[in-house]
């Protein structure tokens, strides 16, 4: 089952399974928050390190997108391992390039829980959770064109397709590719300390599910998902609000 939810943390609900709009890949969730100037969020959720940090940044955009990110990440973890949200404990798993301890974050405590990925950009807040390894991104179109230095660090293939849109359209087109690649290297566990002419997203990759979506407020979004052994091990639960277009 494959689900896309707007805004609220899920309620419990029975074994009934809810329907799935097409394009996620089976087993894969994933919820949008709004961050705009006027959302206040519950910080009841988040731990002592959070709420430093938290409270750490200077523009209160930031604080807002920090503040709705994790606890909204906390609330959905907490409701699908039946766990308070304040007691779930994070960590990292080994970095597959170096073997540093700076490696896709993890949920420890419980274990077993869901593999997740956390995004935010612009006024919106992307959470995804699914059985395998999982990156999601999200990012506001800009009205300017991408920076040609980007662009150029990209693989060819990526680059020919930037520069093929019209230049009305480049910015969306870049957007649109550079959350495919990000979303893909979170799933992966490198981040953006992998070359960024190491992969071609702008097709299919081998052993993954890439997919776009359409958040709104003119924003992109992108959903990688690991395709080996890829099944529903989640619990049913019924989601609040409508569903993204």
């Amino acid at each position: 089952m494959a689900e896309q939810v707007r805004g609220r943390t899920p309620e419990p609900a029975g074994s009934t399974a809810a329907g799935a709009p097409p394009g996620l890949p089976g087993g894969a969730r994933l919820w949008t928050f709004d961050a705009g100037p006027g959302v206040e969020p519950d910080l009841a959720a988040l731990d002592a390190g959070e709420r430093r940090r938290h409270a750490s940044f200077l523009r209160r955009a930031d604080r807002i997108r920090y503040g709705v990110a994790h606890a909204a990440l906390r609330r959905l973890l907490g409701e699908l391992t039946g766990t308070a949200p304040a007691a779930l404990r994070f960590g990292r798993r080994a970095c597959p390039r170096c073997g540093g301890p700076h490696g896709r974050p993890v949920l420890e405590s419980p274990a077993g829980g869901p593999e997740f990925s956390l995004s935010h950009g612009g006024e919106l807040v992307l959470v995804a959770v699914a059985p395998g390894r999982v990156g999601v991104d999200v990012e506001p179109v800009r009205g300017a064109p991408p920076e040609p230095s980007v662009v150029e660090r990209l693989h060819p293939a990526e680059r020919a397709v930037v520069l093929a849109a019209p230049e009305a359209l480049r910015s969306a087109a870049f957007t649109r590719l550079w959350t495919r690649k990000e979303a893909y290297l979170k799933g992966l566990g490198v981040g953006l300390g992998r070359a960024l002419d190491a992969d071609d997203v702008s097709t299919a990759v081998p052993g993954w599910h890439l997919v776009d979506l359409a958040p709104g407020n003119g924003h992109a979004g992108a959903l990688a998902v690991e395709s080996a052994g890829v099944r529903e091990t989640i619990r049913e639960i019924r989601e609040r609000g409508g569903e993204l277009p």
